[in-house]
């Protein structure tokens, strides 16, 4: 089977139906048209960028330029899981938390996930058609658990201080405090990988699996790097969750077990996201 080509007739269609629903969406008053339109040119932008990136490194295969590559998305991703953030921590912890858990765990699974793909193969284990795609679907799955876990912890310290503080008062050291919330907060990460997994095959077809098949790799050898992935994904997911979230908890508290919430401050943005926000007259408001 070989691989259709899609002309730009193909995706100027796919992109009138994404104007049709922002206009639906203004009719409606929903206030999510500009954000509809501004992301789909933000997403044509950044794939065509990626695509003359990627065909450059493809044709300069190099130890190096890999790293410099991961690098960036990686710094990437740790800015999208702060700008994320209604409370975000003060100083470098505030970008360094996120970042740091999925260096550790997307970083370190990549490199054994391509240890073993390459294993049998005549190629350098970094090589970049392989590396990252592979990282950047790890980092991406990675960076929502860390910004679900992450938020739902800060918010939880936030709106049950009291609780927390009556905790500490009966003798429980910050660790015991924070329990609840911490666990709650590591089970809002996972769930989207884990959602994700007990719907493939039934409910969804994998986004990598869809894309070999439609280039004409047969259905089971798609399916096998499918399972791969999805594997790898959920556990980058886990341990980079648990990590961020652990450490967020002890970042809440100080050597003597008292909690610091002046550790934590209002994000007020100035990004990409909250210049969305202003279009859509919808900012963010302190609770």
């Amino acid at each position: 089977m070989n691989l259709i080509n899609l002309t730009s007739v193909d995706l100027i269609v796919a992109a009138l139906l994404v104007l049709a629903l922002a206009y639906l969406s203004q009719r409606m008053s929903l206030g999510i048209s500009n954000t509809i339109v501004v992301a789909a040119i933000r997403t044509t932008v950044q794939l065509l960028l990626i695509g003359w990136v990627l065909k450059i490194l493809f044709s300069h295969v190099h130890l190096a330029w890999v790293i410099l590559m991961a690098l960036v998305m990686l710094l990437a991703a740790g800015r999208e899981v702060m700008v994320r953030q209604q409370r975000t921590f003060s100083g470098w912890w505030g970008f360094g938390l996120g970042t740091g858990s999925m260096f550790i765990s997307s970083f370190v699974i990549t490199v054994l996930a391509l240890l073993l793909i390459t294993s049998s193969e005549p190629i350098p284990w970094y090589e970049p058609q392989y590396a990252v795609p592979l990282l950047g679907m790890l980092l991406g799955n990675t960076m929502t658990g860390v910004a679900l876990g992450l938020d739902r912890l800060k918010e939880g310290a936030w709106q049950q201080r009291d609780m927390i503080e009556a905790r500490l008062s009966l003798g429980e050291d910050g660790t015991q405090a924070m329990g609840p919330i911490r666990r709650d907060s590591m089970r809002v990460g996972m769930i989207p990988i884990i959602n994700a997994m007990a719907a493939a095959g039934i409910v969804s077809l994998p986004g990598m699996m869809t894309g070999q098949i439609l280039a004409g790799s047969p259905p089971l050898d798609a399916v096998k790097y499918q399972i791969l992935i999805m594997f790898l994904i959920s556990a980058g997911t886990g341990f980079g969750t648990i990590a961020a979230v652990h450490f967020g908890a002890r970042r809440l508290f100080d050597g003597r077990d008292r909690l610091r919430l002046d550790r934590l401050c209002l994000r007020q943005p100035q990004s990409f996201m909250s210049r969305v926000l202003k279009l859509t007259k919808h900012q963010p408001v302190e609770s």
